[in-house]
């Protein structure tokens, strides 16, 4: 049989708590806070301008090397085409798609 003072007492164990941080609960504001605006724009700089240029050529760099060890894979190609316009275009499309999403 279930004893219903046990029953009772395991809701009001977690009701209570629930109805004391629902009575607490402020307002939240999505997309107010601006404290990473400095490290994303440094980070957006370097891959849109030197830094994703750099990781462009290490990219076809490595598939140059692949090539010259005789193995030929059309992904030795394909990765730093991918890498330019990931690097390249790819940044900008993200940035606009999470400011949409926010």
């Amino acid at each position: 049989m279930i004893n219903t003072t046990q029953t009772n007492r395991r809701a009001s164990d977690y009701l209570i708590p629930a109805a004391i941080a629902l009575l607490c609960a402020t307002a939240a504001y999505a997309g107010a806070d601006n404290t990473f605006d400095p490290a994303l724009a440094k980070f957006t700089d370097f891959l849109e301008g030197s830094g994703g240029k750099i990781i462009t050529v290490l990219s076809l760099a490595a598939g140059l090397i692949g090539l010259a060890s005789g193995r030929f894979s059309l992904g030795q190609i394909a990765v730093p085409v991918g890498v330019g316009i990931g690097v390249g275009t790819g940044v900008p499309i993200v940035t606009s798609v999470v400011t949409a999403v926010i």
